[in-house]
Order: C-alpha cells, then structure tokens, then sequence
C-alpha cells in the first residue's frame, strides 16, 4: 500500500484555493480579496453572478416591527399591544413565502409553553421579562418588541423546530392563530 504525505502549502496557495487573490499593498503584507473562484473539491470555476448575488437555496428572514396599542373598551385594564409578525421563506416546512400576522406577548407565552410540550428535546429560549410599570411606555414597548424578535429568531430558525413543530408555522403564518385550538 502506498502512503501519500500531505504538501506543505503557502498562504499564497492556500488564499489562491480559498477563492481569493492576494493583493500586496506593502512588500511582506498581503490582503485577501474575493475573486468569485468557487471550489467544489478538485475542480473550481469562476461564480455566475447569479450563484453570487442570487437568491440562497434556503432562506429565512423574520421580523417583528409596528408595535400597536389598543383599549378595547374604556377600562384601562383591557390595553395591550400587539406586534406585526414578518415571515418571508423559501423553506418548505413553512407553507407560505410571506406572511404578515400580528401577536400580543401573552401570545407569545402560551406559544412558548406549547413549543416546550411539543418539543421537549429542544431548549426553547425565554421570552423577554414581564413588566408591570410604565408598560405602554414607548421605550419599554421598543425593549420587548426587540426581545420577542430575538426569541422567535433563534425558535424559527431552529432545524428541529422547523420540521417538527405543528404550533410554529401555525403561529407565524395563520392570522387567524387561536391560543385555545391547541
């Protein structure tokens, strides 16, 4: 049996394999700069511009924004607010490219207790603290938004969460998303 030792190779070689070419600014400096080289084992071939600039074979993209305010009658106890869901995919384990929905944080918590029955082998992130003062406070309100983005950032785009959870793409798709159906 014959045994193959491994070539030494230089950085030159190496930016060179990685798709990158050197450029030197200064004797003994160099930097690396994309050349659009693409390798796929021994072979490489100059990228299309729509292999690079292309849309991604999987893409997610998820965004919480437009928190509203409401007071569904005139007790100062029924306010809450509600935040705009925006999913845009190409995922197949979520039905819909593009959805708009909208989820108030006590949405949030029973979609969180759900998840935790439904997949107990993936550790779901908590959700942003409850807060009792100043609560429709815009500061506080632009707080929780962004913590609730966080949370379901990391939830959706879990591998696990998106091919085994039925409640997920339920609650970022369905405008019509009922807390009791489940």
């Amino acid at each position: 049996m014959q045994r193959i030792e491994p070539r030494p190779v230089d950085a030159a070689t190496q930016s060179q394999q990685l798709g990158y070419a050197s450029s030197s600014s200064a004797p003994g400096k160099q930097s690396n700069i994309p050349t659009g080289l693409a390798s796929t084992g021994s072979q490489s071939h100059t990228q299309s511009f729509e292999e690079i600039y292309g849309v991604p074979e999987n893409f997610l993209e998820i965004e919480i924004s437009e928190a509203q305010t409401h007071q569904p009658s005139a007790s100062p106890s029924s306010r809450y607010t509600t935040y705009l869901i925006r999913l845009s995919t190409n995922i197949p384990a979520f039905k819909l490219r593009r959805s708009e929905v909208r989820r108030r944080y006590s949405d949030f918590e029973v979609f969180r207790d759900l998840l935790e029955r439904e997949c107990a082998r993936v550790s779901i992130p908590p959700l942003p603290g409850k807060v009792y003062l100043n609560r429709f406070d815009d500061a506080v309100i632009e707080e929780r938004r962004r913590g609730l983005e966080r949370f379901l950032k990391i939830v959706v785009g879990h591998p696990l969460l998106q091919t085994g959870s039925r409640v997920l793409g339920s609650f970022v798709r369905d405008p019509n998303w009922d807390r009791n159906a489940w």
